[in-house]
């Protein structure tokens, strides 16, 4: 079985805590961008901004190569629901203020607020690439481009990249890496636009509701 700790990179960027620092060993620098790569950031904040309410599938791999996949909801601002396929049975969901994850296997519910994980970077209402991190690579790829940032506040180490295609613009995934260089990387197919996604998307409750009192 893939290793839960892979699970919780997920959550805490987007797709598996961790903060927005999750692929760029902590002695990196803030990249100087050319005027090409400022325009390609640029046009990657516009479309994230303008990414409301979608849903789509996810394929994640971990750095021990092992594959899940599951089905994504994205309701922006700040809400968002990664449903798991069997045998995982496991949920992500942003309810706009925490990011919850729940492992009905394990039978174990983790909270962390939005902010502190890059879910909240992805979900703001306005996404400013380039306020609030910091932005080491801006890279050319065969489909179209990555954009590599890091936690502007330097309170953990490492990074998350954004994987882009070209013509028309859309994001493809992401990698993520932990401070000891483990990596998960996310896939996601075809992100289809839909009009009133079900508010219960974005609702889970701690199925244990006395976890954690005497």
């Amino acid at each position: 079985m893939p290793d839960r700790r892979q699970f919780l990179l997920l959550a805490a960027a987007v797709g598996a805590g961790a903060s927005l620092a999750a692929v760029v060993p902590a002695k990196a620098r803030p990249a100087k961008l050319t005027p090409e790569q400022s325009e390609r950031l640029q046009a990657a904040n516009a479309y994230l901004s303008g990414l409301k309410s979608v849903q789509g599938r996810f394929n994640q791999v971990d750095a021990q190569g092992n594959e899940t996949s599951g089905t994504l909801w994205l309701k922006r601002p700040g809400k968002a629901r990664f449903q798991y396929d069997a045998p995982a049975d496991l949920l992500v969901v942003s309810d706009g203020a925490n990011v919850m994850v729940n492992d009905r296997r394990l039978k174990t519910f983790d909270q962390y607020p939005l902010w502190a994980t890059p879910l909240g970077l992805l979900l703001a209402k306005q996404v400013r690439l380039d306020k609030g991190v910091e932005i080491t690579a801006v890279t050319d790829a065969a489909d179209g481009f990555t954009v590599t940032a890091r936690d502007g506040r330097k309170q953990t180490e490492g990074a998350i990249t954004l994987h882009f295609t070209a013509a028309p613009l859309t994001l493809s995934g992401w990698t993520v890496t932990d401070g000891q260089g483990q990596r998960t990387q996310v896939a996601i197919g075809p992100l289809h636009e839909i009009a009133d996604p079900d508010p219960q998307l974005f609702v889970l409750r701690d199925p244990n509701p006395r976890r954690g009192k005497n």
